[in-house]
């Protein structure tokens, strides 16, 4: 493991998970809670998890990783993907770092991937936060120019005053980083609906879930429909739902501090 000196605040520490040279934050001491990013063109971990990382990490180890084919992570030597390789590298990830039980709050594509680790390795998880889980075309439909990258971040957002040009050019820079595109692309190509079934559990093993789990969204979600939610509410045993009224797909934004507040309080019962 070593710490990469760049004055770009998405870059964290590296640390080599499943054979891939993973980019990675991390903060606090206590309890670990890993953050998974979502699916949007030029996201990374920092992106996403930028006004959660810090206050949150006073009452818990916060660990945020770029998943492999995001952000600053290397890609898979193929550059193909799909939630196997998603997981292997995220379970390689937490093997690296010395982690074998963590709570995971996911984050749309994120909340996709926590769900698959609950299901699959459930004695790694303790708890999980889903916030809107699969996606929709129009974001995994994304391609330049930079208007595109306006329309979508209008579209994840209530606020539309959150679609300032600052946010709207760096996430767009960061979506045109040499290989970003090409690689995104392939994630989810066209037609996308066999995308969208491979980030889906079988309702078996949701329902099957044993884990105390908060279920977040924003009522004015546009990317993913608050009945996703409330469905996953009705499957999940032992959960709960919360939602943010005047709020779209980006709770942990439009909602920063309460959504701590929430996620803290809960991760601590």
């Amino acid at each position: 493991m070593h710490s990469k000196q760049s004055d770009n605040p998405e870059i964290g520490a590296t640390i080599e998970a499943a054979g891939l040279a993973t980019n990675y934050h991390d903060r606090g001491s206590g309890d670990p809670v890993v953050l998974l990013h979502g699916s949007g063109p030029g996201v990374t971990a920092w992106a996403n998890w930028r006004l959660t990382i810090l206050p949150l990490s006073e009452r818990f180890r916060v660990v945020a990783p770029d998943v492999t084919g995001f952000g600053y992570t290397d890609k898979t030597p193929d550059d193909r993907y799909d939630m196997q390789r998603w997981l292997d590298h995220l379970t390689g990830f937490l093997d690296a770092i010395g982690l074998e039980k963590v709570s995971v709050v996911g984050n749309s594509f994120g909340a996709a991937l926590a769900l698959a680790l609950a299901a699959r390795h459930p004695d790694r998880v303790h708890r999980l936060v889903l916030m809107g889980a699969a996606g929709l075309d129009a974001v995994w439909g994304y391609t330049p120019p930079l208007q595109n990258m306006r329309s979508l971040i209008r579209l994840f957002a209530f606020d539309q005053s959150l679609a300032s040009d600052d946010l709207v050019e760096m996430r767009y820079r960061a979506s045109m980083r040499p290989g970003v595109q090409e690689s995104y692309s392939r994630m989810f190509p066209a037609p996308r609906q066999h995308g969208i079934r491979m980030l889906a559990q079988q309702e078996e093993r949701v329902r099957a879930l044993p884990h105390e789990t908060l279920v977040v969204h924003g009522r004015e979600d546009r990317v993913i429909p608050l009945a996703n939610s409330e469905r996953l509410h009705r499957l999940i045993d032992r959960s709960q739902l919360h939602v943010f009224g005047r709020c779209g797909h980006w709770t942990q934004i439009e909602h920063g501090t309460r959504f701590v507040r929430l996620v803290a309080d809960f991760l601590a019962e």
